[in-house]
């Protein structure tokens, strides 16, 4: 085993089956030097105001089109509210929304259909840059 840095990843949507999606995406270790991830779920936007609010998450994934509290939102509130907010990245329905991410303030984002390939690099990229990994 290598010193993998461990991490604890929130997953946020209303849906179970998006969060699934979003996790298997990602997968467990998304690379050799990052894992592995600890997945807290929430399904409503006040479980992850809470969760983000009590720390010890490294990562927050916000589905943009959750519902009634879309992760965009969210994101724009944790970055305004929470000091030493964790990276947030937004999962988008749609690439052309990528602009709202910005005003989101997101960190990263990730667009449907999810590629595993470029949801793990994108999602090891942001955890590096967290826990500060030195990339092998």
């Amino acid at each position: 085993m290598t010193n993998a840095s461990p991490a604890t990843v929130l997953v946020y949507s209303d849906d179970a089956a998006v969060r699934e999606r979003i996790r298997m995406a990602v997968g467990r270790r998304p690379a050799a030097d990052i894992g592995p991830i600890t997945w807290v779920e929430a399904s409503r936007g006040d479980e992850v105001v809470r969760l983000a609010d009590a720390g010890g998450l490294d990562l927050l994934l916000l589905d943009a089109e959750a519902w009634p509290t879309g992760g965009m939102g969210i994101s724009r509130q944790l970055k305004h509210e929470i000091d030493d907010c964790p990276p947030v990245g937004i999962v988008l329905a749609r690439k052309v929304d990528r602009w709202l991410a910005t005003w989101s303030e997101a960190d990263a984002v990730l667009s449907h259909p999810l590629d595993p390939v470029s949801a793990a690099t994108t999602v090891a990229d942001v955890l590096r840059t967290q826990l500060g990994v030195v990339a092998r």
